[in-house]
């Protein structure tokens, strides 16, 4: 373990300081690592005073320096961890740096000193192996989440943002989900004060021409945004389904929204004898005060299909090229598309007239390249993602969609005037029940203004209490269906394998949670 010189000082400043730190109502910012200046009474609002005390303008990131350093070769290694001395990954320091990140038990554990309760970046400076990779991270054994390396050649910054940590000796574990990875080292933060004004969304639409009712439901996901949370569950059997039943036996609650799915809509899908009820089951939901959201997995034409066709919407079972479709080069690939586009819009038409909004998700999880939608790249995405908004809201006139965007990458967004709500998918393991929140930090970034933040899908449900500490506001959740909360047997029963009954409880009784029982009658629900 090493330490470096800056947290002799640290502690020397937090000890005259009464060990004060930073906290989600606090007004004060962290300026340099060292030292935090509480701003709360200063007349100029707008700037800050930086270490040499001068003035610097609060939106600009002043430069930090870790209050920790802890060389991965001084680390704990478990199974096949161990330290690489040669140069094979530029920019390492001290002797070494480690590798060996394969099997589900190999893990490398650093231990740490936090003197002061607080907010802390936790920072693991490492190298994609072969690509972009993310690993789990566990607290003194309790997983919080994933952090993300990216693949440069060279070590470069993973930050998890926002951990609280109580003031102690801590053990941080980074271990195998993706695996493949060279660390260097793990370095410690002071955390700033979360940005004004995340939760400040406004309440105008992408389309200009959105329906009453749409506005309704909107203005109530902003009202909620950043002081409640919307409870959701994917089941593709409605809310009479399992998932339902076995969240309503166990906690006396129902999810508030319904997600669904329009893929066996799809034509491919279709001519091979498909058929779905999803349309009929939305509006009974609606009907009885529920909100609705649609995903859709896009099957691919028919013509494009190589693997097993009903898993037509991946990557590796089709040769669908989009880029080629949009520029032209495949004409007869165009119209394809726009046939699949006009045959989910027919579904779409069915619920507007019959007065359901839809949270609408389409083409989701772009980023991750496993979807045919997302395999061309960003540019060939957001083009794609700008036509589906354009012929839906303009050449069928549908005023019934709210507009979700899931690309799960900034470079993947189209624009703010196209996107109502930015959805996050996460799967972060089992039973971990933590805020999420780096990952909400990011995700708020997406947009240039702020937008409702959802978890657009998840395993584990995260505990708002957690939540509501650490400022990770989630706007909604939609778990996943199956076996991320149901036993697939004649009776249907609880799985516990990703969220334990007594949190599964504790959650869905959380007064600022809203539940089928508490949800506002949208058609009355006050427009600004």
């Amino acid at each position: 373990m090493r330490i470096t010189a800056v947290v002799i000082i640290m502690i020397l400043l937090l000890s005259a300081c009464g060990g004060q730190t930073n906290s989600p109502g606090d007004d004060t910012v962290a300026t340099n690592g060292t030292e935090l200046v509480d701003i709360s009474n200063n007349e100029d609002e707008d700037r800050v005073a930086d270490n040499d005390n001068n003035t610097v303008p609060v939106n600009v990131a002043p430069v930090r320096e870790p209050i920790a350093v802890y060389g991965a070769e001084e680390a704990t290694h478990i199974g096949k961890v161990g330290v690489v001395s040669r140069a094979s990954t530029d920019g390492f320091t001290g002797s070494g740096y480690v590798e060996g990140f394969e099997g589900a038990d190999d893990t490398c554990i650093f231990v740490i000193e936090i003197t002061a309760t607080g907010f802390y970046d936790l920072n693991f400076v490492s190298n994609g192996i072969g690509g972009d990779k993310d690993n789990y991270v566990a607290i003194n054994g309790e997983p919080i989440g994933t952090v993300h390396t990216k693949q440069s050649g060279e070590f470069s910054d993973a930050f998890m943002d926002r951990v609280h940590l109580e003031a102690g000796t801590h053990e941080v574990a980074i271990s195998t989900y993706w695996g493949w990875i060279s660390l260097d080292r793990l370095e410690v933060y002071l955390s700033g004060s979360l940005r004004e004004g995340i939760f400040d969304v406004a309440k105008t639409l992408a389309n200009p021409n959105a329906s009453e009712i749409t506005r309704r439901l909107y203005s109530f996901i902003c009202d909620s945004y950043g002081e409640k949370f919307i409870s959701g569950q994917y089941c593709d059997t409605g809310h009479m389904g399992k998932e339902f039943q076995v969240i309503n036996r166990a906690t006396g609650k129902t999810p508030a929204v319904l997600g669904i799915d329009f893929m066996d809509y799809t034509p491919s899908r279709v001519a091979r004898g498909t058929s779905s009820r999803s349309t009929e089951l939305a509006i009974n939901f609606w009907n009885v005060g529920g909100i609705v959201t649609f995903c859709w997995h896009w099957n691919a034409p028919t013509r494009y299909l190589t693997g097993t066709w009903y898993r037509g919407f991946y990557t590796d079972h089709t040769d669908i090229d989009l880029a080629k479709i949009l520029n032209g080069d495949d004409p007869e690939g165009y119209d394809l598309l726009m046939a699949d586009i006009d045959a989910i819009a027919a579904q779409l038409v069915i619920l507007r007239d019959a007065g359901v909004p839809i949270l609408w998700r389409p083409i989701h999880e772009a980023s991750g390249g496993w979807f045919w939608w997302g395999a061309a790249g960003a540019e060939a995405f957001i083009e794609l993602y700008i036509i589906l908004f354009e012929r839906l809201t303009y050449d069928w006139e549908l005023d019934n969609l709210i507009w979700v965007w899931n690309g799960q990458h900034p470079d993947w967004y189209p624009g703010d005037q196209y996107v109502d709500i930015v959805g996050e998918d996460i799967y972060p393991g089992e039973r971990v029940y933590a805020s999420q929140i780096a990952k909400f930090l990011e995700v708020v970034e997406y947009s240039d203004e702020p937008k409702p933040v959802h978890l657009t899908e998840n395993s584990c449900l995260f505990d708002p209490e957690l939540a509501r500490r650490d400022g990770a506001m989630w706007g909604m959740w939609v778990t996943w269906g199956g076996e991320f909360v149901a036993k697939d047997t004649i009776v249907h029963t609880l799985s516990e394998q990703y969220t334990e009954e007594a949190m599964l409880i504790k959650i869905y009784n959380d007064p600022d949670v809203y539940t089928l029982e508490n949800l506002p009658d949208f058609h009355t629900y006050p427009l600004d």
